[in-house]
């Protein structure tokens, strides 16, 4: 992993293909953030604005809210607003993840936005989307991917639907559309002059990740049912095994090649139950069969036996071991930030506009009196400011 404690040198580089991008991100929590800090690792330059109330503390998801400068601002107030407005006159994008209506109310629509600069990308991130009969219910990432068909879909045949973590909903259905929208938001504003608002929806990208999976049922190659199907953990080659030491190996030879392999390691290639990979029928013993052998070894004996013999097999490695094995550590794929911290690297890799390492995460309103001098506020102004509390 490579150490990021002191990155003062990182505002000389190049910090990826969106320097020169400003974003101004209103502080909510979960996917939009998440967008902001992918933004922010590919270089845009990305000021959040936060609570006045939460100022001098440090951020609430440090990992979540690095490369970013922290403004406190009390938006419910008319000069909050004006601010806001302020910072957007010279901005690419704007993000805010809150309840429909909820800036609109504010004076923070996107008409209100919109009207002091046209090419403005306003990028929205709810879980249930701008509109639509439950546009204005609550919810989080489960509620969301359970309406989508996605919490269905995993977990076993005979128990209940498994939780994915919060990654389908929040940050791939979440986050990470929205960062998609807004980049392609902005490239047409480049060529236009003209922003427009991004509605990115929970609900809609899990639905898009959906799209092979629906693919498959129209095919008639995939039951509407758990632990049914060849990628759902039905086929014997294509799950995961409980070693001796209770560690797991997974498994996911599907190209007969790879198949083939697993075969020749475990000695089964002239078992009679594994000639033909998908005769369903022979599943179950397949699988007691496997879970038989695996059984046997540890996960990590099993991994060095499997090293180099193209059979896609891998140990499933616990949060904390990742970021040690030696292709993680190769490509650099996990880092440390200045507390010690393990933090996944920015992501993908460019080869002209390489992305530099994060800054760690500053305090709230660690930047206040800096940002609003950029955007033409006195010193005076600025006191004023303060001392109304609209600032901090």
């Amino acid at each position: 992993m490579n150490d990021v404690s002191a990155e003062s040198a990182s505002s000389r580089r190049p910090r990826g293909p969106l320097t020169g991008v400003r974003v101004i991100e209103l502080g909510s929590i979960g996917p939009a953030p998440f967008c902001a800090m992918v933004l922010g690792d590919l270089g845009a330059e990305v000021i959040r604005i936060d609570r006045p109330t939460e100022a001098g503390y440090a951020a609430s998801r440090p990992i979540l809210h690095r490369n970013r400068r922290s403004l406190a601002v009390d938006i419910r107030r008319p000069e909050g607003v004006e601010i806001v407005k302020s910072l957007v006159k010279d901005a690419d994008v704007i993000l805010e993840g809150f309840r429909p209506g909820v800036t609109e109310r504010l004076g923070l629509g996107p008409d209100d936005l919109l009207a002091v600069n046209q090419r403005l990308v306003y990028g929205r991130m709810t879980g249930w989307g701008q509109d639509g009969p439950m546009a204005q219910e609550p919810g989080h990432d489960i509620n969301y991917i359970a309406l989508t068909g996605a919490l269905h879909a995993i977990g076993p045949k005979d128990g209940d639907p498994v939780v994915p973590l919060n990654l389908v909903g929040d940050f791939g259905g979440g986050g990470m559309l929205l960062a998609v929208g807004v980049l392609a938001a902005a490239l047409h504003a480049r060529g236009t002059g003209r922003g427009q608002v991004v509605d990115a929806a929970m609900t809609d990208g899990s639905a898009l990740l959906l799209t092979m999976t629906y693919g498959f049922l129209a095919h008639g190659v995939w039951a509407d049912e758990r632990d049914s199907n060849m990628l759902d953990g039905a086929a014997p080659y294509y799950g995961t095994y409980r070693c001796s030491d209770d560690r797991h190996i997974a498994l996911g030879p599907v190209e007969p090649q790879f198949y083939a392999s697993v075969l020749r390691v475990l000695g089964l290639t002239d078992d009679p139950d594994f000639v033909r990979q998908n005769d369903r029928a022979k599943w179950p013993v397949m699988r007691q069969r496997l879970a038989t052998i695996f059984a046997t070894r540890t996960r990590d004996a099993w991994a060095k036996e499997f090293e180099g013999q193209e059979a896609c097999v891998a140990p499933v490695l616990s949060l904390l071991e990742a970021p040690h094995h030696p292709h993680n550590a190769a490509r650099g794929t996990y880092l440390t930030d200045g507390t010690g911290a393990i933090a996944p690297a920015p992501a993908p890799r460019f080869s002209g506009t390489p992305a530099a390492h994060p800054t760690p995460s500053p305090a709230v309103g660690a930047d206040t009196d800096r940002i609003l001098a950029a955007a033409g506020y006195d010193p005076a102004r600025i006191a004023a400011l303060r001392g109304s509390g609209t600032v901090k």
